[in-house]
């Protein structure tokens, strides 16, 4: 995983390009035109990457993403007209198969950050990162990952409740998916979780999908944000 505590944050799935094999297709959304137009240059020599377009807020990202249908959309959260936040709950409202969203940002505090990964963003990236590990966050999360920074959502959640406690207690989770949960409250991986409560892989990914259903949550990520703002998972106490 990519983020500004990098050494807790773990990465699975990873390559070169998509799923199919052929590059990840990109959008990239920020109101700022110095920086929107940096991070195309820059990301599109990356390996494995072919950005597709560009918005300048909220409403262009909807619009650009629905006529483009790229694999991932690196979204801006602070932005006119509609901000990023909206701009991805609408897409994943959307049809089928909608993009996979990653936030960018400037401060990892950042309310918006929080309220982005409740609506369903993948994670996040620091615009300060090298743009190589920005790339590499986009071809995780094409994968089918999620960008899981635990101790960045610790202090996330311990600064500002989010707005799904409910949803925890309301899902009736087994014994042995809270444990999961927990685990991958830790940011371990499938094959990670498989080896630690000694079971199959295919077992564990049947426990992460059982999770997901029953929380409502959109990915990875946000089951994680659930854990911990239900109270299953501490901040500072994770796993």
């Amino acid at each position: 995983m990519i983020g500004s505590d990098a050494s807790a944050a773990v990465a699975t799935g990873t390559g070169l390009a998509g799923p199919t094999g052929a590059p990840v297709t990109l959008l990239i959304a920020d109101d700022d035109e110095v920086t929107r137009s940096g991070l195309r240059t820059l990301l599109a020599a990356q390996p494995g990457i072919a950005v597709v377009g560009e918005a300048a807020d909220g409403v262009e990202a909807v619009e650009q993403a629905r006529r483009l249908r790229p694999d991932v959309v690196l979204m801006d959260v602070r932005m006119p007209r509609r901000n990023g936040i909206e701009a991805t709950r609408q897409l994943l409202a959307g049809p089928a198969a909608p993009p996979k969203v990653v936030v960018i940002t400037t401060f990892e505090n950042d309310d918006y950050v929080t309220a982005a990964l409740s609506a369903g963003a993948c994670g996040f990236v620091l615009k300060r990162l090298p743009v190589r590990q920005i790339a590499e966050a986009v071809r995780v999360v094409a994968a089918g990952e999620a960008i899981l920074f635990p101790a960045a959502l610790r202090r996330m959640v311990a600064a500002r409740p989010l707005g799904s406690a409910a949803a925890l207690p309301q899902a009736a989770l087994t014994g042995r998916e809270e444990e999961v949960l927990r685990l991958m409250a830790t940011g371990l991986s499938n094959p990670e979780i498989a080896e630690s409560l000694t079971v199959s892989l295919e077992t564990v990914k049947t426990h992460v999908g059982n999770v997901l259903t029953k929380l409502g949550a959109q990915n990875r990520t946000h089951a994680v944000v659930i854990a911990y703002e239900s109270g299953l998972v501490v901040p500072g106490i994770a796993g």
